[in-house]
Order: structure tokens, then sequence, then C-alpha cells
């Protein structure tokens, strides 16, 4: 299944939280990029994070922060031979 625009601006949002804690929050700025307003506003939608424009993630959030952060360490690590 290939990744739409909105998946991976919704992913770049999530990767902006500290992963070591669920009392770290975030906001975004009326200023920043129209997507990733966008992709802040679906996350508040689909109930990861708190707020339309950030605040902290919830525990829904925190789990799937901790996933992409793993995910991450995975492909951008060098693989052992």
């Amino acid at each position: 299944m290939p990744m739409s625009q909105e998946i991976v601006a919704e992913l770049q949002v999530l990767r902006l939280f500290d992963a070591s804690t669920s009392q770290t929050g975030l906001k975004v700025h009326s200023d920043a990029a129209p997507e990733l307003i966008a992709a802040t506003q679906r996350l508040h939608e689909k109930q990861l994070i708190t707020l339309p424009d950030g605040g902290y993630l919830t525990p829904l959030g925190y789990e799937c922060s901790v996933h992409l952060q793993n995910l991450l360490q995975i492909l951008t690590s060098k693989p052992l031979l």
C-alpha cells in the first residue's frame, strides 16, 4: 500500500515528539508549512495528540511515536554483516 503525502506529513509531525517521555509537548505555529498544520489537525482528529495545534501525545499517540522511532532506528541503522 503506497503512503500518501498526508500520511507522510503525519509521520513527520509524530517524529517531532520526544518518544522518551509523554511529558513533552509541542506547538505548531500558524506560520508553519500548511501540510504540517493540516497533519497536526488530522492527528488530533485521530486522537493521537491532545490539541489541534499540537499539545501532548495521547497514550495511543505515545505508543505510535515510540513505534515510529523504533522503525526509523531500524531503517537507518547499518546492517550487521
